[in-house]
């Protein structure tokens, strides 16, 4: 063996190197990973949770039915989004890294249960393409962060048996609590490791090369806490997950059928991980054939097959196949799991199963390369072959990372690969809709309702899309069918109140809004809009009530405060609508109509300066509002800044060319003019006469205009005559100070003098 050889093995012997190694490697191929963003049902857990971004907050994940089953998740979440908000790179960032350390931990795990090739099998299981899935959607933190918990329980029960082994006592009993606060842990990130206890008695028993009943009672903490946890879990997936219905509908024989596909279909996907999809096709049982039993049949035989051989060679395999049914039993088909109205499987649901398949894999080759004929003839094929495998499955890992992009670039790829996901023709016709693509949105959600006619995510999609395309009724038709399927969701109820909005129907729109947050009392966007309906049916405090519930619920709802802020401003309470206004601007700078409706106020309440500013920020967000402009120059006229003003008011003309109250305010300005040089009569006349007409009736403010245009162009018998009518008006008459001061400019036309208002 040359000098070169001999350090290779030298370096590859030394635990610190090859721990590096598979951090490195880890992280190299979950890479693409890190440049995704948020997909499918991340907004329920993190970007739109009210646990985290809302009021319910920190204590509401531990004391209320929103922790749902994994409440040290969404506590992970929490203190995430204190520490970098809802930027989703360091979200990612740290789900590999969790990721890898589950490979380190895993390494040492099986290093004390002996297992041969333990640094292989934790390299397999960390870079295999199935665990992409897991590393690369936020959500299921709860995999990564169950499963280090979970690897630690195991780490501390063997530490703590090992030194009961050497002692011969009771002692270090630290280690047996610390296994049993782990495995708390675990349960508390992912009910699925509920299997905690069968794991740490099968790996008692390799430990020991034998099973003593003795020993469960050791074990039944760990089962009490996992039997609560079950228990938990599925009242959770039945009555607030929603997994009830048709879906779910199955015979005994017929989940028997079912589970025993998965187990083969998960043990496949391990061997040759193509396709792999993110929803996989969902297959249509029939227990009524006889060979449909086989696979299950196939995993009994195989169990007890390994069972009667569990002391001799077979030992190992009974080990690691034991270990993958005993892992995936939650997810059998036994009980009723949200995720399989889509499909019966999912990459995500063998995360900790895999475990066992893998470790027996390296174990496999080790053994194998550890026979005579290759350790004489070729010494480094072991580390070649073992090396090119690793890069294979880091690749295929890489590439598999990738579709994670991007919620459109993830239901292509599925459809690509699946072409009945009816959930991705739905989502991604959603994604099209939002992208103004109105007629692909529309063919996508129909090619989704072809699949599966009773999609209500699609009829909700749909019609949103048929809304954006004008087809009303047929958007009214599309809601209420999903209202029908599926009663108990907000999203649909919501969605038909707000075309019932939309089209004047206040009182059924309301009805809609209150059955939605009925459903779902967190839902900021219902009480947002039930809102906006009360406000225009006039009860204005009920609104106030509504959007302070969408705020308390979302304080970063920047609709919400504009809304808050227009109802306080309706309800003459100035400087709670401007605070309102000016929270919607700081979480939403370019908020045109917020820095409007500031600037509106700051102007009525005299503060021109600060008005001129929102009108200038308005007017660099939507520079073609003629309504901006005019305001804006009304700010700068009552500011005494002329020449500006009238050249807002020309914009104001040059947008909108039948804007009446522009041409009044033009025409006064350039009658009475303090500034000479700016007065001009004779146009003032022309902008007077052309209100005059566009208006069709006579005010005493248009009349009043007209009159002071007169004078100015020197038409003193026409200013006194128009005048005269302004003052003989009933409106007028209504109003005293109008009154004087239509008298007194009527006096100056009388000496044939023109009314100048003073600098």
């Amino acid at each position: 063996m040359n000098q070169t050889t001999k350090l290779a093995q030298s370096l590859w012997q030394r635990d610190w190197l090859l721990g590096v190694l598979l951090i490195a490697a880890t992280f190299l191929a979950c890479l693409p990973a890190s440049h995704g963003g948020f997909i499918w049902d991340d907004d329920a857990h993190l970007t739109k949770n009210a646990c985290i971004i809302g009021p319910v907050g920190f204590k509401g994940i531990w004391t209320s039915s929103a922790a749902v089953y994994y409440p040290l998740v969404l506590t992970s979440f929490w203190v995430q989004h204190a520490l970098w908000g809802l930027n989703p790179l360091p979200y990612h960032l740290v789900n590999i890294a969790m990721h890898a350390a589950c490979a380190m931990l895993l390494w040492q795990v099986l290093r004390r249960l002996n297992v041969r090739g333990a640094w292989l099998g934790a390299a397999l299981w960390a870079l295999h393409p199935v665990q992409a899935e897991s590393v690369a959607w936020i959500t299921e933190l709860k995999n990564t962060q169950s499963c280090l918990f979970y690897l630690l329980t195991i780490l501390f029960f063997l530490s703590w048996r090992a030194a009961q082994a050497q002692t011969g006592k009771k002692r270090n009993e630290w280690f047996y609590r610390l296994a049993l606060l782990c495995a708390a842990l675990a349960i508390l990130s992912k009910a699925s490791t509920v299997m905690l206890p069968a794991v740490l008695g099968l790996c008692w028993w390799w430990k020991d090369g034998q099973w003593r009943w003795r020993n469960i009672f050791r074990l039944v903490p760990f089962l009490l806490i996992s039997a609560a946890a079950s228990g938990w879990t599925i009242w959770e997936q039945q009555y607030h997950s929603g997994a009830v219905g048709p879906e779910w509908i199955q015979t005994w024989p017929e989940r028997l059928v079912v589970a025993g596909k998965i187990v083969w279909f998960y043990l496949g996907k391990l061997f040759w991980p193509h396709p792999l999809i993110f929803i996989y096709p969902r297959w249509t049982i029939d227990a009524t054939r006889p060979l449909a039993y086989w696979p299950a049949l196939a995993v009994a035989l195989t169990l007890a097959v390994l069972w009667l051989n569990r002391n001799g060679r077979l030992r190992a395999a009974f080990f690691a196949f034991a270990y993958f049914v005993i892992l995936l039993f939650p997810v059998l088909d036994f009980f009723k799991v949200y995720f399989f109205r889509y499909s019966f499987v999912g990459d995500h649901f063998q995360y900790l199963a895999s475990i066992g398949p893998l470790a027996l894999t390296a174990a496999g080759m080790t053994t194998l390369f550890s026979f005579g004929f290759f350790q004489k003839g070729k010494p480094l094929l072991e580390p070649g072959f073992c090396g090119a495998l690793l890069l294979v499955l880091g690749v295929l890992t890489w590439r598999q990372c990738r579709m994670y992009a991007d919620t459109e670039t993830l239901w292509r790829t599925t459809i690509a690969r699946n072409p009945n996901a009816a959930m991705a023709y739905s989502n991604l016709g959603d994604i099209c809709s939002q992208k103004g693509q109105i007629d692909l949105a529309i063919a996508y959600c129909k090619k989704a309702l072809e699949i599966s006619p009773n999609a209500f995510e699609a009829l909700n999609n749909l019609g949103n899309a048929l809304l954006k395309a004008g087809q009303t009724d047929e958007a009214i038709a599309a809601f209420e069918k999903a209202i029908k399927i599926a009663p108990t969701v907000a999203t649909s109820h919501f969605n038909l109140a707000n075309i019932l909005l939309q089209k004047g129907q206040m009182d059924g729109a309301m009805e809609q809004f209150q059955k939605a947050l009925e459903i779902q009392p967190d839902y900021a966007e219902a009480d947002n809009n039930l809102g906006i309906a009360l406000m225009q049916s006039g009860r204005l405090d009920e609104a106030i009530a509504h959007y302070q519930k969408a705020i308390a619920v979302n304080p970063d709802y920047a609709e919400a405060h504009y809304n808050l802020g227009t109802v306080f401003g309706m309800r003459d309470r100035p400087d709670e609508a401007a605070t309102q206004f000016r929270l919607a601007i700081g979480l939403k700078p370019y908020y045109a109509d917020a820095h409007g409706n500031l600037a509106n106020l700051l102007t009525t309440q005299g503060k021109l300066d600060e008005a001129i500013r929102e009108y200038q920020r308005t007017l660099a967000l939507i520079p073609n509002s003629a309504q901006a402009h005019f305001r804006y120059g009304q700010a700068l006229q009552a500011r005494h800044r002329f020449q500006p003003a009238i050249a807002e008011y020309q914009k104001t003309l040059d947008l909108d060319m039948h804007h009446l109250p522009v041409r009044v305010s033009l025409a006064w300005l350039l009658a009475t003019c303090p500034d000479g040089s700016l007065r001009d009569g004779t146009k003032a006349v022309g902008l007077a006469e052309q209100a005059r007409t566009l208006a069709g009736i006579e005010s005493p403010q248009l009349l009043d205009t007209l009159a002071a245009a007169y004078a100015e162009a020197g038409r003193f018998p026409e200013a006194i005559e128009t005048a005269r009518r302004a003052f003989n008006l009933p409106a007028t008459q209504n109003n005293q100070p109008l009154a004087e001061a239509i008298q007194a400019r009527l006096k100056l036309y009388e000496a044939n003098s023109p009314y100048h208002e003073k600098p």
